[in-house]
């Protein structure tokens, strides 16, 4: 059976909402980065990075969300177009948010909520950032149905992921009509609901 090591984090969301979305069995293991079990030494042998998440997957040891979701969806043929325009552009999408929302927001967290002391010129950087970021987005959602097109893939589970936790970097949807649309009605899938639900029945949110 698979094995998710994860917290209650942006990153480690996505990977039970793809397990569920494809209809995978897993066993969901804590890891308290709270508690900084992320940096003991088992955990380290699993990922010297010491980050959640990490997936087991028989002989495989994968790290790094993204690069999850993109096994999962490869290893199911879900989520994933096969090729030509429309995988190119879920790439496009998984790299916008490795290079673009998952700093911005993780930066703008940090700098407002645990930072030794003020920061205002990065806090203020990172926060705009990152609302140039969601109005990017809420202009796309304006053309299309689902980030990367007509269809739910994993490049939305890549997004919902550090939407779900906006509270952290002080964000908010407020004034993005497109963005709000495509949140509620990803939020309201089932595996969705039930990957959530699954997360946190055995991890505390993380603040």
């Amino acid at each position: 059976m698979i094995e998710l090591y994860a917290f209650a984090t942006p990153n480690s969301v996505k990977v039970p909402i793809a397990l569920e979305e494809m209809g995978l069995s897993y066993d969901l293991k804590p890891i308290n980065i709270r508690q900084g079990e992320q940096k003991a030494a088992d955990f380290l042998a699993l990922n010297p990075n010491g980050k959640v998440p990490v997936l087991v997957d028989g002989a495989l040891v994968l790290t790094e969300s993204a690069a999850i979701l993109v096994h999962l969806a490869e290893k199911t043929g879900r989520l994933l177009p096969r090729d030509g325009m429309d995988r190119a552009r879920v790439f496009e999408q998984l790299f916008f948010h490795a290079s673009a929302l998952s700093p911005a927001f993780g930066n703008a967290g940090f700098f407002k909520r645990l930072a030794a002391e003020p920061q205002p010129l990065a806090e203020a950087r990172f926060t705009a950032e990152a609302n140039r970021v969601l109005d990017r987005i809420d202009a796309l959602l304006g053309e299309r149905r689902f980030v990367a097109g007509d269809d739910f893939t994993i490049a939305d589970i890549a997004h919902f992921g550090w939407l779900w936790r906006r509270e952290f970097p002080g964000m908010t949807l407020d004034g993005r009509p497109n963005l709000v649309r495509w949140f509620d009605t990803v939020a309201a899938r089932p595996a969705v609901r039930r990957a959530i639900a699954r997360v946190e029945a055995v991890i505390p949110q993380a603040a």
